[in-house]
């Protein structure tokens, strides 16, 4: 049996000929119902959770793969960002340094860490790469990726500086150091002075610390500075167009099962299920399965009925931070004037609200839907993909930091990272594309 327990789903409302849609409303994965402390797993082991509940970059993960357009367009990002794949230019370096940085290259799988790193950038705005050093800690040898959605914040001490990062599989309740990886953290503002400082690089100096693993994390700057960025996609979740596009999916798929269109959206908080749980002592899996299908039968035969005309439903709410209302339960009646058509234009509508939020003309990642389409022209796609790579730019300087930081401390003069992108051409240059680089074109 599957241990996803999904509160979203379309019933059948007896005598009516129609369908009710339960859903989650998508703002709740931003929700902070309280204040957010450190949590303690062990004497040194403290973390500093994710969300009220340390799951919201689970949360948004489920929210972004539940959705086609969505999730179509963060590949495209990730992919956009990593253009050509990460190199070391070598161009000007010995022919002794270039040796080096080859056989630095052979035993590192760049373009797998690389795309791995753009995903954590577009998905949760911050990337956390590892750093190996030798025996010695003269040279760095290694560099790895570890998931964001893994990794958790030490308490920052009192100048700021986040001493650490513990890196487990936070879906699981955790109750030992055991189960979860410490990694002392670089500071964030200055990883290069803090190496340095540890390590005790100037000839003749022992190291300061034997450690030979350091994280180093770069994040986007954000207007509101936390622990954790807000993607710069939370409006998708906190408006209204996500749960419209996921409506009229459940909608069709209804219609075409059974033609029995959806009468009533009901809105469900999860604290209301989490609540009823409580409330009734229900921890196993099943059991809650099978109590939220009993509840559901509850409020659809409370919503059917000659008996049930004129009953009111109570429901509680409470006053957010903002002053905004947020009910446990919102019964909404859908109009059904649609009810032989095919929401094509609510569907094109919905899907370039997304494409919009994302920053993704829809023509670059698939013909828009419904019956009428306007695509742009290949002039107009190729430019579009071109200023789509251009913006790239400042992502690319965040996550050059730490290969900066590899290449002056393995003392490799002459040598830069890069990532050229992609630019497609017209046909009077004789062919598809050529690679381009900040500095100057890299002729195939």
């Amino acid at each position: 049996m599957s241990h996803y327990l999904s509160f979203n789903s379309v019933e059948t409302i007896p005598d009516l000929k129609a369908s009710a849609a339960f859903t989650v409303n998508s703002s709740e994965v931003f929700r902070e119902q309280s204040d957010i402390l450190p949590v303690t797993i062990d004497e040194g082991y403290q973390y500093m959770p994710w969300g009220a509940d340390n799951e919201m970059p689970y949360r948004i993960l489920d929210l972004i793969e539940s959705d086609e357009t969505l999730s179509t367009c963060q590949i495209f990002n990730a992919e956009v960002c990593y253009g050509s794949g990460l190199v070391y230019d070598t161009k000007e370096a010995t022919a002794a340094t270039r040796k080096d940085v080859a056989h630095y290259l052979m035993d590192n799988d760049l373009p797998s860490y690389f795309l791995g790193v753009c995903q954590d950038f577009k998905h949760f705005g911050f990337c956390v790469s590892i750093i190996i050093l030798n025996g010695n800690g003269s040279r760095i040898v290694r560099i790895l990726r570890k998931e964001a959605c893994y990794c958790r914040f030490a308490p920052a001490e009192k100048d700021g500086h986040i001493p650490y990062l513990l890196y487990a599989n936070w879906r699981k309740s955790l109750s030992s150091k055991d189960q979860v990886e410490k990694i002392e953290l670089l500071d964030q503002h200055s990883p290069w002075s803090d190496l340095q400082e540890r390590m005790q690089s100037q000839k003749g100096k022992r190291p300061k610390s034997s450690t030979r693993k350091f994280a180093i994390v770069s994040r986007v700057p954000t207007p509101d500075s936390t622990y954790y960025p807000i993607p710069y996609y939370g409006s998708l979740f906190k408006g209204n167009w996500y749960n419209i596009k996921r409506l009229i999916g459940m909608a069709k798929e209804a219609k075409l099962k059974n033609s029995a269109p959806i009468k009533y959206h009901i809105e469900i908080a999860n604290r209301f299920w989490d609540g009823i749980f409580k409330a009734e002592g229900i921890t196993d899996r099943k059991k809650q399965m099978d109590r939220v299908v009993e509840e559901k039968e509850k409020i659809i035969n409370f919503l059917t009925g000659m008996e049930n005309s004129g009953k009111v439903l109570f429901s509680t709410f409470y006053i957010n931070p903002n002053g905004d209302e947020q009910h446990d339960v919102v019964i909404n009646k859908v109009e059904t004037d649609k009810e032989g058509g095919d929401w094509s234009t609510d569907i094109i509508e919905a899907v370039n609200m997304m494409c919009f939020t994302m920053r993704v003309h829809s023509n670059l990642v698939g013909s828009v839907p419904g019956k009428s389409q306007t695509n742009n022209s290949g002039s107009d796609k190729r430019e579009l993909y071109t200023i789509a790579q251009a913006l790239q730019k400042p992502y690319h300087d965040l996550l050059f930091t730490v290969h900066n930081i590899i290449i002056r401390y393995n003392g490799w003069e002459g040598v830069k990272p890069d990532c050229p992108f992609i630019m497609l051409t017209t046909l009077d240059e004789k062919r598809d594309a050529k690679l381009v680089t900040p500095n100057k074109p890299v002729e195939e």
